[in-house]
Formats: structure tokens, C-alpha cells, sequence
């Protein structure tokens, strides 16, 4: 059986997570814009806050957990997968001509610190030859280090039908996904599971789409953001490709403001069980249209779609998709503290089962409004995790849940 998940809320059963490491402590108050970061974090207690989640996610739902980290470290085993990724790191900073020489002097567990925290020029300078490194500064990387991979859920995403590997908006964060890629595709864990909706093969440049941005409604129907890190053009390939594999029916392209805070669809909404759906009021307003994308017609082995533009507002396709919708709304809050708390991603809760959801507890606000409608929310830690402007769901990326 290929993985699959048919609903956001289910008992969790799987989920990808990456603990922090090394990567966070190369940020500085110079480099992080450049690196793609909003803070410099406390490396040792962000650690301690995503043990803490993870220990809550196996404490409540009982999910086995897996590290990217342990997971890579296995993959990298292969020489010719080590190879691209250490080559493609290296290209990265247009020294693709050391990748032989650098991978005669890693051991395997130093090529995945390599490529998860980076590596400078000092590092490696007297085991490099000289010639290579003559004109680069000591402290120049020669692999830059990717401090958002601890925002797992950016890089793939499984959905009903097969699962969708990212193609990141920022050049600069694709070796992210084209590790989780590789994981799957290689690692024997997952590899004889995958059944790929994006990419396709002939994609040669295939538009960016961000795992953030794909929310399951129910098993026939999926909303995906068009925002600033998802383009109109992948969710059409991925509406023709899900549609096509005959699972879901409905792809619905949301049309978000291209802001910072509107980066991905579940900073607009999180899914809390079979009728309960957290909403931050501002957002979902500012949506700007909605298109949908069903079935047209089949010509041979093709399947062809059509697109059609809703006049309704995303609160009435909410209702028409799940039965019962009640949503929860941080318009319960104070404006001044829902603005707060919408920063931190309070919208942006990781549900592991239904009605049970994983909060961060600064956004106290949210998390009482969650409570008085009868969800369990589970807070953990905050100060150093929340730096990079991701919540709990930003953070995970699920694998598998129980079925009906």
C-alpha cells in the first residue's frame, strides 16, 4: 500500500520531525536574513522545547516518531546518494569541483552534519589541498547550513492518492526537500510506498509548491494555498495528478495575499476534528478567490481537468466540505492579543487526534478559545521554537493516521 492520508485530524499513527541541531547555532545577527531566518534562537533550550513536543505527540497519541536527522544519516549510507547530495550542497556555492575531494576526507556521519549544519572553509582547509580553497575566507561556507529544517511540514506532504514532494519557492531551501525526497525515495522504510503526485519525471522545472500550503478537507477533497511559496501552476498539476490517480475529486486553489504572515494556508486555518475548524478571522477574510479544479474528461490514458471560479467565500466551501462546520475563531480574542498570537501562528495547531491539538503556550488567548469549545489542547514550550515564525504544525509532517 502506498501512504496515504485521507483526513487532517485522525489519530495520528506516523509523523517526520527534525530535532534542531547544529544548524541553529550558525545563525548570527549578520547572516540570518541571508540564511532565511527571522532570530538568532537559543540552540540548547530550543532543544528542550521540541523534546518536549515530541515527547507530547508520543505521550498522547502514542505516534512513532522519526527523526530526519536518524533518517538521512541511514540514506547517506549509499556512496551515490551521498554523492549527489554533497555535490548538489556544493554547486549550492559554485564549488561542485570539490565534491571528490571533500567526500575523501567526510565520514558518513560528517556528511550529514555537512549538509544539515553546513561547513566552512576552516573546517576543512587543512584536509583540503590548498589550490581548492586558495581564494575563499576562513570563515566562507562552503556548504551553507538550512536552519528551517526543523519546519518539516514545508517539505512534502502525503494526501489522499500519493504524496507531494515541495518545490521550494526560495532557492535557497530546496536542499531541504530534495533531502526528505531522497529519504523517501531511498530509504527502505518508505521506498516501495511512494506513489509521487509532484513532481512528475517530465517536469524539468517544475513550479514551487510548499507543503504548508496543502490542507485535506475530507478523503475526495483537498484545499491547497495560492500564495507567496505556491504558484497557480503546480496546484494545477497537482489537481490533474490527484484527480487522475482517482482518489480525490476536488482541488480547491485558495487565493491568499502574498504577505509574510499569510506565508502559507494553515496560517489561515487548522483542521480539529470532524466539524471544528480554527480560523484567524483576518485572514480568512483577506482570501482573495477561490477556483476549484474537478474532472473534465478522460481522452485515452489522459486525464483532463477544468477550472472553475467560485463566487463563494472560503467560510461557505468550509461548510459545504465538512458537515456540521463549526469554526473557532481568534475574533473571541482581544484584537490587540489576537494580532499577538497570530504572529506566533496561534492558528497554527497540530491536531493528533480528533479534538486533541498541540498549541503553543504563548498563544494562551487562542488556546482558551479552543478549550470553551470542548478541544484539548496540549501547550508546549515557546520562546526559542517560535522564533522562526512556524507553530506546531509547521513542525511536523505526518506520515500516516488511523482510518476511519
Amino acid at each position: 500500500m502506498h501512504l496515504s492520508i485521507a483526513s487532517e485530524f485522525r489519530t495520528l499513527k506516523e509523523v517526520l520531525m527534525h530535532r534542531p541541531g547544529g544548524e541553529i547555532d550558525r545563525l548570527t545577527p549578520y547572516n540570518k536574513k541571508l540564511l532565511l531566518f527571522e532570530d538568532v534562537p537559543y540552540l540548547e533550550e530550543m532543544q528542550r522545547e521540541h523534546d518536549v513536543f515530541t515527547g507530547t505527540i508520543r505521550d498522547n497519541c502514542g505516534a512513532t516518531v522519526y527523526f530526519f536527522e536518524d533518517l538521512l544519516l541511514e540514506v547517506l549510507a549509499h556512496d551515490q546518494l551521498r554523492k549527489e547530495l554533497i555535490q548538489e550542497a556544493l554547486f549550492a556555492s559554485r564549488l561542485g569541483h570539490l565534491t571528490e575531494e571533500l567526500l575523501g576526507v567526510l565520514s558518513v556521519a560528517e556528511c550529514a552534519k555537512a549538509l544539515m549544519s553546513g561547513i566552512k572553509v576552516h573546517e576543512v582547509r587543512r584536509k583540503l589541498s590548498s589550490a581548492g580553497l586558495a581564494d575563499l575566507m576562513d570563515v566562507a561556507f562552503l556548504i551553507p547550513p538550512c536552519p528551517n529544517l526543523y519546519f518539516q511540514r514545508d517539505t512534502a506532504a502525503v494526501v489522499p492518492g500519493g504524496m507531494i514532494f515541495s518545490r521550494m519557492r526560495l532557492p535557497e531551501r530546496q536542499r531541504e526537500a530534495n533531502m526528505v525526497r531522497s529519504i523517501f525515495e531511498n530509504h527502505p522504510l518508505f521506498k516501495h510506498k511512494i506513489r509521487k503526485q509532484y513532481p512528475l519525471d517530465v517536469h524539468q522545472n517544475p513550479a514551487s509548491l510548499e507543503g504548508g500550503d496543502v490542507i485535506i478537507l475530507n478523503e475526495k477533497a483537498v484545499a491547497i494555498g495560492y500564495s507567496e511559496r505556491t504558484d497557480e501552476k503546480a496546484i494545477y498539476h497537482v489537481a490533474k495528478s490527484l484527480i487522475a490517480a482517482g482518489t480525490v475529486e476536488r482541488i480547491y486553489e485558495v487565493h491568499l495575499p502574498k504577505k509574510r504572515n499569510f506565508m502559507h494556508l494553515d496560517t489561515v486555518f487548522t483542521i480539529l476534528d470532524e466539524t471544528k475548524v480554527l480560523t484567524y478571522p483576518d485572514a480568512i477574510q483577506s482570501v482573495q478567490r477561490i477556483s476549484l479544479y474537478v474532472r473534465k474528461e478522460d481522452k485515452g490514458d489522459e486525464v483532463h481537468v477544468k477550472r472553475l471560479h467560485l463566487k463563494e467565500q472560503l467560510r461557505e466551501i468550509l461548510k459545504r466540505e465538512i458537515p456540521g462546520l463549526e469554526i473557532i475563531g481568534t475574533d473571541r480574542v482581544n484584537q490587540e492579543y489576537a494580532l499577538r498570537e497570530q504572529w506566533f501562528d496561534g492558528a497554527n495547531v497540530f491536531t493528533i487526534g480528533p479534538g486533541k491539538v498541540i498549541s503553543y503556550n504563548r498563544n494562551k488567548h487562542t488556546n482558551r478559545a479552543l478549550r470553551e469549545f470542548g478541544i484539548e489542547v496540549m501547550e508546549i514550550p515557546s520562546s526559542e521554537l517560535s522564533r522562526g515564525l512556524g507553530g506546531p504544525r509547521c513542525m511536523s509532517m505526518p506520515i500516516s493516521r488511523e482510518k476511519r
